[in-house]
């Protein structure tokens, strides 16, 4: 595990030798992340839409035969939530607030359920599939200064680990009715950013693993899958950045 962050931090300083990184690489970059981390995320949670398709709604404003307006709506949702997380960058970890993730949470319901979007639950969940028993909704204004209260703490740790930790944290207290694992997704890579990272790509490929990696610390287990699964997210957007640079 510490081999894995070393690596990270090694790519980061390469990384960190390039910057500022050319205006037209950087856009371009971004631009690709835009749609990936759109397409993956949502796909992650049962939308249907190709990355092409993806595309096509998100940077054309088309439609696509067969697909749900609900579909459609998740893509432009996230799209604008990841506008919305660059403008948080700029903050540090300690200046986060409550407010900073209800507004994620709102632009990523938002039309398709105006009515929870944007406000932690008063309801329970369950999750399909799933054994893990969520917390009480009751709970939730608790665990929320508790998760705010280890967030802005002196943490001494890597950023990969206190951003993997975050998500896994946030995830856990399933503060949202719906979007937790997009708004999890969207902080985690936003406490990346700022701390000079690229954002991490869960891919739909690690669906599955992702999701039981999650599962089993949420049953008692060790969070060492889903550290590892992060931290290779991590290595794989650095890597894009320094063979985008180094061609």
């Amino acid at each position: 595990m510490r081999n894995l962050l070393q690596i990270l931090t090694a790519k980061k300083q390469a990384l960190d030798k390039f910057r500022p990184l050319p205006a037209a690489l950087a856009k371009n970059l971004d631009e690709w992340y835009r749609i990936e981390l759109t397409y993956t995320s949502n796909a992650i949670e049962g939308n249907t839409l190709s990355r092409a398709e993806t595309a096509l709604v998100v940077e054309k404003g088309l439609t696509v035969d067969g697909k749900t307006l609900q579909e459609h709506l998740e893509a432009i949702n996230h799209a604008q939530a990841l506008t919305f997380i660059t403008s948080l960058v700029s903050k540090k970890r300690q200046a986060i607030t409550p407010d900073d993730i209800l507004a994620i949470h709102k632009l990523i319901l938002s039309k398709i359920d105006d009515a929870n979007a944007g406000r932690t639950r008063t309801i329970p969940v369950r999750i399909a599939g799933s054994t893990v028993i969520m917390p009480n909704a009751v709970k939730i204004p608790m665990l929320m200064r508790e998760f705010f209260h280890w967030l802005h703490s002196p943490l001494t740790e890597h950023p990969a680990r206190i951003a993997a930790q975050a998500h896994h944290r946030l995830v856990s207290i399933h503060p949202f009715v719906d979007g937790n694992g997009r708004v999890a997704r969207l902080f985690m890579n936003t406490l990346l950013m700022q701390e000079g990272y690229p954002p991490a790509i869960i891919r739909k490929e690690d669906r599955r693993r992702y999701i039981n990696a999650i599962e089993k610390a949420q049953l008692g287990d060790s969070l060492d899958d889903f550290f590892t699964l992060v931290y290779e997210a991590v290595g794989r957007s650095l890597d894009i950045y320094l063979e985008s640079l180094l061609q």
